[in-house]
């Protein structure tokens, strides 16, 4: 056993540690395992937070894009920072309600904003959907991240299948309080590891961080700015706004707001977070490093370029600590994804079916799903192919489509009705369906267009739509509903007289 899996399987089991002992002194029903009882501070929320934006897919596609696509990696930090701000107005709003209704995942929030369970049902459907694939990359990128870091001595399949055991058993045990001390070593963790990398290479390497971008300069001058078209400036702006929109209404960031212990915790999050997601810089530095010093790494496997850099530079012992940062950007998201996922399933079908369930039976129910959608997702990681990265590509185009509901069931005056807003997302995510697996873009339909209008995010156009539909469908069906009451009094009326 070489010196870096050794390292690796020792965080492994002190992840696993920490996330069964957060149980302890705690009365485990559907609140303290869904939201931790709604007392989590700023610490804790803020760890919760940043563990959505250090996942595997940014700890290995962060670096990836970076070395093969150069300059559109920046749309990450981009969207993430105007989530940040977005979610200092709108974020308290929606923990001041759910705390007065007592409620504890997002299907039970639109259900009661829309006094609809049918809603509920819905925005249960469309996160899943949209969280399946998430975890699906967490456990990819865990197999990688290990398989690559232990030299090979532990294969990718094997560490995926070891890490969901461990994520699932801890989630079913201690709930989000398991994430959220697991996430209290993963970010010291990625804390330290990144800025090191991230300022090391370049200097290693290159003598600087501007030396090195001169290099890029002189060898692919085209990555350092955006093309003019396909990744263009169009894609970004759009692409940035979606992903924006969409951030807090991932379920597992949702729950992460429902969990805080006040307004003022989420506060001091959205104005100290942006600050942390600076990081994320250090990790595109690596990228552009890698790209002048192994180059050729083609398609996906540009992705390895962080892993495939560090093994070049340094010796097995830090390859550990690294592999095991990685480890835990997966463990961290994952854990909160299952959970998020398993209440929303269980509140939004379970409770509908058997309203009369109690807590402990809620609770049994909400485990069962942790383990079929851990299961499912595991399944994928072993056999999914181009359907699950279409699906990824999807996800976000997909809960961003929640958005224009949540957004105006937050005004005094509602304007939109639960017809309204189950047809706005209905229609929006079956053609955000429709588009993505056909490969569709306006040029489709206008061959003519400008790059500047075909460039547009699908999923941003698709959420125009959505705008327009909930609009009309709220005004017809509200329309209608007055004046079947108005002929409904014109008919109590004649009875009375006739009477």
């Amino acid at each position: 056993m070489n010196s870096a899996m050794l390292i690796i399987l020792l965080f492994l089991l002190f992840s696993l540690y920490l996330g069964i002992r957060a149980k302890r002194g705690k009365d485990m029903n559907m609140e303290q395992f869904a939201v931790g009882g709604r007392g989590f501070g700023t610490l804790f929320i803020f760890l919760l937070i940043a563990g959505e934006v250090y996942t595997t897919f940014t700890f290995l596609g962060g670096s990836g894009w970076a070395y093969s696509k150069g300059a559109p990696a920046y749309y990450v930090p981009a969207y993430i920072f105007l989530a940040y701000v977005l979610s200092y107005w709108l974020a308290p709003k929606v923990w001041r309600y759910a705390k007065d209704h007592n409620i504890i995942s997002q299907p039970d929030f639109f259900a009661s904003k829309y006094n609809s369970r049918v809603l509920g049902i819905i925005v249960a459907i469309v996160g899943s959907m949209a969280l399946v694939p998430y975890i699906v990359i967490q456990f990819k990128g865990l197999g990688i991240i290990v398989g690559e870091a232990s030299y090979g001595a532990i294969p990718p399949l094997a560490a995926s299948i070891i890490g969901a055991v461990v994520v699932t058993t801890y989630v079913m045990v201690s709930g989000i309080h398991g994430s959220a001390w697991t996430a209290l070593i993963k970010d010291f963790m990625i804390l330290a590891i990144v800025i090191f990398l991230g300022i090391y290479i370049p200097f290693h390497y290159f003598g600087g961080i501007q030396p090195m971008f001169e290099n890029v300069q002189a060898v692919k001058p085209e990555l350092l700015t955006l093309s003019t078209e396909g990744l263009s400036p169009a894609w970004f702006i759009s692409t940035v706004l979606l992903n924006a929109l969409g951030f807090y209404l991932l379920p597992n960031s949702f729950v992460v707001v429902l969990s805080a212990n006040g307004e003022k915790s989420i506060r001091k999050n959205s104005i100290t977070l942006p600050l942390y997601t600076l990081l994320l810089l250090f990790v595109f530095f690596i990228g552009f490093a890698a790209l002048l010093k192994i180059p050729g790494l083609e398609g996906a496997d540009g992705d390895l370029s962080l892993l495939r850099l560090a093994i070049q530079t340094f010796d097995p012992w830090i390859i550990g600590l690294i592999g095991a940062a990685g480890l835990l950007t997966a463990l961290v998201p994952a854990s909160v994804m299952l959970m998020a996922a398993s209440v929303g399933l269980t509140k939004s079908f379970y409770q509908v079916l058997v309203p009369q369930a109690t807590e402990k039976q809620q609770l049994k129910v909400s485990k069962l799903f942790i383990l079929l959608i851990s299961f499912a997702a595991l399944v994928l990681t072993i056999t999914g192919g181009e359907a699950l990265a279409m699906l990824n590509i999807m996800s976000y185009s997909l809960v961003t489509q929640l958005a224009p509901s949540l957004l105006f069931s937050l005004f005094n005056k509602n304007v939109v009705n639960k017809y309204g807003a189950g047809a706005g997302i209905i229609v929006s995510v079956l053609l955000v369906l429709f588009v993505t697996a056909k490969e569709i873009k306006i040029s489709t339909f206008l061959p003519d267009v400008p790059h500047m209008i075909n460039d547009i995010s699908l999923g941003f156009i698709a959420l125009i739509i959505n705008v327009i539909v909930m609009l009309a469908v709220s005004f017809i069906t509200r329309a209608f509903a007055v004046k079947s009451a108005s002929l409904k009094e014109v008919e109590n009326s004649i009875l009375k007289r006739e009477g």
